[in-house]
């Protein structure tokens, strides 16, 4: 098979000849990966752990001119604004600005200048498979109540919905439609060329759901549900990433009709993957579950290897169904050792639990 032959096929749930793989990792292991291997691109380093990876790719923006905020902050074109932050452990990009924090009424919502279609340039998308190969490529990004959140800040947004409902209804349509316009014409304009989307979010903490399972279905169920329609219009498959214990709506996502779920984070409460695996084995590809919180930074490479075996045991269950990850991005504080050992396990046991199943958990 090939790389993008693997991956869809794991997440169809078809027969394997072993379980594909993916990585995602911050900049800073990515670069220690480059010098380990001697190379100078990600999927280099793909290459040499033979990860088969599923690659992001897009328009190019052609938008109006965003300002230059310096070395140390960004804006994107929603207007949030970022800033480099270096901790002991690495660096990350951190919103500092939120565009509607201060917004009252519906006429501000309005009045925000919304991202549009032709501020994007699709025609770069008809060229991907030359550029990528023989990767599963994916599009886009719908992340509804997380734009909710980077638009209005979080606590904000978490209470919007019980203060200002009907402001808040508009809010979240606007968003959807949004995103909603600019995909449409992506999906139109990388027909037969990609494979995946995502429509996805972030409703999860670490020991539940950020708000209630019905507010959920209330406000943010029913846009998703059109996103995901629209996605499966053009045949493309849905990926869905959130993170911490959300076990509570996983049938809800299932049944809106997701094909992927990431990233198992297994050491929140109902994320355990026998628990997952049986009821759910069957129905959704997972991918992800090697723990970056606490296996791969601190455990041993053997404790890595038996955490994948693990996964492949449980989550891998039917010998399909689920594509082998970190839980997240692979943090700097990783030993080199241990991100090996991920991938060797992977490519040593990948087929023999996908030619001998071992069973959905009783």
């Amino acid at each position: 098979m090939t790389r993008r032959e693997r991956v869809l096929a794991a997440i169809e749930r078809r027969p394997l000849d072993r379980f594909p793989t993916d990585m995602w990792a911050t900049p800073e292991v990515v670069d220690r990966l480059k010098q380990h291997f001697g190379v100078s691109s990600l999927h280099e380093v793909w290459d040499c752990l033979e990860i088969d990876g599923i690659v992001h790719v897009g328009p190019e923006y052609r938008g109006p001119k965003l300002p230059d905020l310096g070395p140390n902050r960004k804006v994107d074109e929603w207007g949030m604004v970022y800033q480099w932050q270096e901790y002991e452990t690495g660096g990350y990009w951190e919103q500092v600005h939120y565009p509607l924090a201060n917004a009252e009424t519906i006429a501000d919502i309005d009045a925000y200048a919304w991202p549009r279609r032709e501020w994007y340039d699709f025609s770069v998308m008809p060229d991907l498979p030359e550029a990528h190969g023989d990767r599963a490529r994916e599009y886009g990004y719908i992340a509804i109540f997380y734009y909710h959140n980077k638009l209005r800040g979080l606590e904000q947004s978490l209470v919007d919905p019980l203060l200002k409902p009907e402001f808040t209804r508009h809010l979240i349509r606007r968003i959807a439609e949004t995103f909603l316009e600019i995909h449409e014409e992506g999906y139109r304009a990388g027909k037969g060329v990609v494979d995946i989307t995502q429509v996805t979010d972030d409703f999860g903490s670490q020991h539940g759901l950020l708000i209630s399972r019905a507010l959920f279905a209330e406000l943010y169920r029913p846009w998703m549900e059109k996103a995901i329609a629209l996605a499966k219009a053009y045949g493309l498959k849905v990926f869905h990433h959130d993170d911490g214990a959300v076990r509570e709506i996983i049938p809800d996502l299932i049944e809106m009709g997701i094909d992927v779920l990431n990233p198992i984070q297994w050491r929140c409460p109902g994320m355990e993957q026998e628990g997952l695996a049986r009821d759910f084995a069957g129905q959704v590809c997972f991918h992800g579950g090697v723990d970056n919180q606490h296996t791969l930074p601190f455990g041993t490479p053997e404790e890595v290897w038996a955490e994948v075996e693990h996964n492949l045991r449980t989550l891998g269950c039917l010998g399909t169904g689920y594509i082998v990850a970190p839980c997240h991005n692979i943090q700097p504080v990783t030993p080199l050792e241990n991100i090996l050992a991920l991938y060797r396990a992977a490519k040593e046991l990948g087929p023999l639990y996908a030619s001998r199943p071992a069973g959905r958990p009783s």
